[in-house]
């Protein structure tokens, strides 16, 4: 058995073929009597397998396509979709989409993306790099992130699996002003989850690697090691005692503060009015050492793209600078709310780097915050998008003297997210890259920590 995927049948249909599908449903559209009108089309492929034990758990192949419209009559939205790609389905697809916009209300913000703001040139980003492993391929690389996992100290008793992720897809924007672009992109990964077992306790970790390109994921091997030394770390947790004190947020899950940041300046909350983080722009948010850029134009970056959902072109932007907020997170739709223009961010954001010109290794930034918390996971999702209030279950490890102690379990770490961003006194140099958002480790003045 060979199921090694060559270019030639990695996707269902030619790039040409999806390009058509668009033209085609734009056209229905407007004769359907549509004022203007939008179409996505996709197409892709993947596999992942999983290994436990060393033995094959699971072997997935997935083939997925679909496509979408919007149409628009005046200011009455309409949107359909279906993954059947015949043309009876295409003209069936844009039919209920011209109904559901006859029956819909008016509304004054609807409609496609201001002509002037259309990607206009499409540097290629380097976004597609199909991995060519055939099943048996990934079921020896499972193994083998398996294999060093459990080589890591006996007291690794069982695994919950190691997994190797291939994923191709191609897609095709279009729109009524002319505008019809798309790529293909490729996303790859390895992970593993292990148990290690002490007397009658028993721990869990794990640890992952995702690239465009596999050649830049993390080797097999360390991943599986990392997974392994993370779980064994973890053996011996206590409760502690309920304090307040500096939090050290690990890099993997540091990324997360951005991510309720992002989410408290983006449009949809903001018209909304159910963020934190109103009317911020020229607003002291972050120390005034931070500085956050939007990059979409990065080569390989699993966030970039020439242009977003709505065909809008992506710019490199500042969007934290001394601490001070620049500009918010807006799809056409939400600027029109706001009485602004699109910022490129139909769909979420682009490759979101937090700066610090001071950024400290990860050792000196235990070292400043002397005595307190690591936290290494989060549970749970207690955090008040409107308020800021922040409470999630915690584990991690305590720190004394700036050398890390014991590990610790059952905690529960809270504060206010507008306290918490403006508290960031420490930002490590370890950043990990895992989407589209990519920061080191942070350092946290002060927050309350509950234990017993």
């Amino acid at each position: 058995m060979n199921n090694q995927l060559s270019p030639s049948q990695e996707f269902s249909y030619p790039f040409e073929t999806l390009q058509q599908i668009a033209r085609d449903m734009l056209a229905h559209a407007k004769k359907g009597g549509a004022s203007a009108c939008e179409a996505n089309v996709s197409d892709g492929c993947g596999l992942n397998i999983t290994v436990r034990q060393g033995a094959v758990d699971t072997i997935e192949y997935t083939r997925d396509k679909g496509l979408s419209v919007t149409v628009f009559m005046g200011q009455k939205r309409g949107h359909a979709s279906t993954s059947d790609f015949s043309p009876q389905a295409i003209s069936d697809t844009v039919t209920a989409a011209l109904s559901i916009a006859r029956h819909t209300a008016a509304d004054d913000c609807a409609g496609l993306a201001d002509a002037d703001l259309l990607a206009n040139s499409f540097p290629d980003l380097d976004l597609y790099h199909p991995w060519p492993l055939s099943v048996e391929q990934a079921i020896e690389l499972a193994k083998a992130c398996e294999a060093a996992a459990f080589a890591v100290d006996k007291r690794i008793t069982n695994s919950e699996g190691a997994s190797i992720s291939l994923n191709s897809s191609q897609f095709v924007y279009a729109n009524s002003l002319g505008f019809l672009a798309g790529y293909p992109l490729s996303r790859h990964s390895v992970s593993c989850a292990m148990i290690a077992s002490e007397q009658d306790m028993m721990q869990r970790d794990y640890w992952y690697s995702i690239a465009r390109d596999a050649a830049d994921l993390e080797s097999i091997e360390e991943v599986g090691k990392k997974a392994g030394m993370r779980t064994i770390a973890r053996l011996g947790a206590k409760k502690i005692a309920t304090c307040d004190v500096p939090v050290l947020f690990e890099a993997p899950i540091a990324s997360t503060l951005m991510g309720h940041f992002t989410q408290a300046v983006s449009g949809a909350s903001l018209y909304r009015k159910s963020s934190f983080l109103l009317d911020s722009i020229g607003k002291q948010i972050f120390s005034p050492d931070i500085q956050i850029r939007e990059l979409p134009h990065i080569k390989k970056g699993l966030a970039s793209c020439t242009f977003d959902d709505e065909g809008v072109a992506t710019r490199d932007r500042y969007v934290v600078e001394n601490g001070i907020v620049q500009g918010y997170f807006l799809g056409s739709y939400s600027a029109r709310k706001l009485g602004l223009r699109s910022t490129g961010n139909a769909g979420g954001n682009h490759n979101l780097v937090l700066e610090n010109a001071t950024a400290l290794s990860f050792n000196a930034l235990l070292k400043k915050m002397g005595t307190g918390l690591l936290v290494t996971e989060l549970l749970g999702h207690g955090v008040n998008s409107v308020t800021g209030d922040y409470s999630r279950g915690a584990s991690g490890f305590w720190v004394e003297n700036g050398e890390i102690s014991y590990p610790v379990e059952e905690i529960t770490i809270a504060g206010n997210l507008k306290e918490m961003l403006q508290g960031i006194i420490g930002v490590g140099d370890d950043t990990i890259v895992r989407g589209s958002k990519q920061c080191g480790s942070l350092l946290i003045e002060r927050m309350t920590v509950a234990g017993h």
